[in-house]
C-alpha cells in the first residue's frame, strides 16, 4: 500500500469519475492502488485490453469494498470504445503505449498505431465527451529522439499541448507529464539485472559504463500526475526535478562482486537522456520540485512567452521564476543531484 503523502495541491479524487488508459500497467497498477488508498472516487475505470491482468486486480480489490472500480477491456486506438469510456469522466490519465525500444524499431506501424493515433483517438474523445483534464504521460526519450518509441512520444505530446485548442467552449484541459527511468518499472534495467542474479549470470551486460539515467519512484509518478492533475492550466509540460544514477551502480547495488561486460550500445539507445532542452528552457518556470514548459505553439502564437489560454495566474496562483539561461539544460549527466549505489541497495531493500 502506497503511504498516503498526498500534499493539499494534489488533485482531490474524492467524488470525482477517474479513468486510465493502460490501467493494467506498472503505472496504472501504482496509481489505482494510490486512490483506493487514500481517496473514495465516485467511479475509478481501469482500461486496457489485458484481461487477465484485469482479473487479477478484480480479485485483489473486493467488488463490495471497492464498488466504484470499473474494468473496460478497450484498446485506445478504438476511439469508438474510448468514446464510450469517457463519458461522465472528470479526469483521464494517459498511460497505455508500447515502450520498449527495439520491438517499436522492428514493429513501427504497430508504435504509431498506438502511441500517436492513440493520442489522438484519446484528445478527440475526450472533448466529445467533455472530460474535464486529461494527463498524458511522456518520457525523457521524447526530448530530442533517436528512436520510433520516443519520436511517436514527441508526436503525443504534441497531439496533447496542441488538444487544448480544439476544446472551444467544452474547455477539456490537456497536460504532459514528463519524467525518465521508473525504478523497477516492467522493462526496466533493475528487474533485468535481477533476474540475472537470480539465473547465477556471470556478469552483467552494461552497453557502455558512461551510461546515466534519471531515477524516479513509480510513487513519485504517481504524485507528478495528481499535481499535475491539481494545478494544470493546460497545454504544459510538467517536468519532475529527479536525481541520476549510473547504470553500473545499478549493477553494483545488486551484486558488487559480479563482472561488468561491456556490450556496446544498441541502435536506438543513447549514452545519457535529456528532461528539458536549452530551447525549452525559455519557456520554462522553476518551481521548488518541477520544472514547468510553457507550451510552445501559445506563446508563439502571442509573440511573446504568455498566452491568452495559458499563463501562471488564475485562481491557483504558481509561484516560481523563468529560466534565464539560454544553455541551460537538464540531462542525466549534468544533473546536480546523483543516486549511487548504496541508495539503490536501500530501495531494492
Amino acid at each position: 500500500m502506497i503511504e498516503n503523502i498526498n500534499p493539499p495541491d494534489q488533485f482531490d479524487a474524492n467524488g470525482k469519475s477517474i479513468l486510465i488508459t493502460g490501467g493494467t500497467g506498472s503505472f496504472g497498477q501504482a496509481f489505482v492502488e494510490h486512490l483506493v488508498s487514500n481517496y473514495t472516487p465516485r467511479r475509478l475505470v481501469v482500461y486496457s485490453r489485458d484481461e487477465l491482468k484485469q482479473h487479477e486486480m478484480a480479485m485483489k480489490y473486493s467488488p463490495k469494498e471497492y464498488p466504484y472500480l470499473r474494468y473496460f477491456i478497450g484498446d485506445v486506438r478504438d476511439f469508438e470504445r474510448l468514446e464510450m469510456a469517457l463519458r461522465d469522466v472528470d479526469l483521464a490519465v494517459h498511460a497505455a503505449a508500447l515502450k520498449h525500444v527495439p520491438i517499436a524499431e522492428y514493429n513501427p506501424f504497430e508504435c504509431i498505431h498506438t502511441n500517436v493515433l492513440g493520442a489522438e483517438n484519446i484528445a478527440r474523445a475526450a472533448i466529445r465527451n467533455g472530460v474535464g483534464r486529461v494527463v498524458a504521460l511522456s518520457t525523457d526519450k521524447a526530448v530530442n529522439p533517436i528512436n520510433l518509441y520516443g519520436a511517436s512520444k514527441l508526436a503525443a505530446d504534441k497531439i496533447f499541448v496542441a488538444a487544448n485548442n480544439m476544446g472551444g467552449r467544452i474547455g477539456t484541459t490537456f497536460s504532459v507529464v514528463r519524467y525518465g527511468n521508473v525504478a523497477g518499472s516492467r522493462g526496466s534495467v533493475i528487474p533485468y539485472f535481477r533476474r540475472l542474479v537470480d539465473e547465477g549470470a556471470a556478469e552483467f551486460p552494461i552497453t557502455d559504463d558512461r551510461m546515466t539515467r534519471f531515477w524516479i519512484t513509480i510513487e513519485a509518478g504517481v504524485q507528478c500526475v495528481l499535481w499535475t492533475a491539481a494545478n494544470m492550466r493546460g497545454g504544459e509540460i510538467v517536468v519532475p526535478k529527479i536525481p541520476s544514477f549510473k547504470v553500473t551502480d545499478v549493477a553494483k547495488a545488486l551484486d558488487p562482486d559480479k563482472p561488468i561486460k561491456i556490450v556496446g550500445i544498441r541502435p536506438g539507445e543513447k549514452l545519457h537522456e535529456t528532461l528539458l532542452t536549452s530551447h525549452e528552457a525559455k519557456y520554462t518556470v522553476e518551481l521548488d520540485e518541477y520544472y514547468i514548459v510553457e507550451p510552445v505553439v501559445a506563446a508563439q502564437s502571442e509573440g511573446s512567452t504568455s498566452s491568452t489560454w495559458w499563463n501562471l495566474g488564475g485562481p491557483q496562483e504558481i509561484e516560481g521564476r523563468r529560466l534565464e539561461d539560454e544553455d541551460f539544460d537538464y540531462s542525466s549527466d549534468n544533473n546536480p543531484e546523483w543516486i549511487g549505489a548504496e541508495e539503490i541497495r536501500k530501495f531494492l531493500g
